[in-house]
């Protein structure tokens, strides 16, 4: 398995567009179906938050995608995982890939490190937490609540944090990108 994680990159598959979120439904189910999570691990759909303002005057946040008929994929590239991704529904192919059966090449770091950054996600290397720090959940249903990490999924990046929820020490499992360390505690 720690072999996996150094030969993890991320690709650039290619999907009709307007279709993103269904292929990355398509792909989780297929990756779970064939039992695949140690090969296949994120698939991103980039997108970023923008304000617009209704008709009736009313500002609203909503999604747009940054790269429209695009999808990230964290995997390691095998025969296997290969064949799964581009034969999934939607899926047109893969960027980079020089055709005649040949493998895609993988976006470098910086390009990777990049796009995750502008969506607020981190990348792995960028984790900088441990079992025992003190954290602060910054988004989701428990956003502004403090609390301490008990564990830590890297492959899976989630995070399990305890927080007092009614008097209770109450664990919660966490996106990496839904915790910051607190560092002066």
């Amino acid at each position: 398995m720690e072999e996996n994680t150094i030969n993890k990159e991320w690709y650039v598959i290619h999907t009709y567009s307007g279709y993103e979120n269904k292929v990355k439904d398509n792909l989780e189910k297929r990756v779970e179906t064939l039992n695949m999570q140690d090969k296949i691990f994120r698939i991103v759909v980039p997108e970023e938050k923008r304000v617009i303002t209704t008709p009736t005057g009313k500002k609203r946040e909503i999604n747009k995608k940054t790269f429209p008929g695009y999808v990230l994929v964290e995997l390691v590239m095998t025969d296997e995982s290969w064949f799964i991704v581009r034969n999934t529904p939607g899926v047109t192919g893969f960027v980079g890939s020089h055709g005649g059966g040949s493998k895609p090449e993988p976006l470098l770091p910086e390009e990777i490190n990049f796009i995750l950054k502008e969506m607020g996600l981190a990348s792995i290397s960028e984790i900088d937490m441990e079992k025992g720090d003190r954290v602060k959940i910054i988004s989701g249903p428990f956003s502004d609540m403090e609390g301490i990490v008990s564990n830590i999924d890297l492959p899976n990046y989630k995070v399990d944090v305890l927080i007092e929820l009614m008097g209770r020490s109450t664990k919660v499992e966490l996106e990496l990108y839904h915790v910051e360390k607190i560092t002066n505690y």
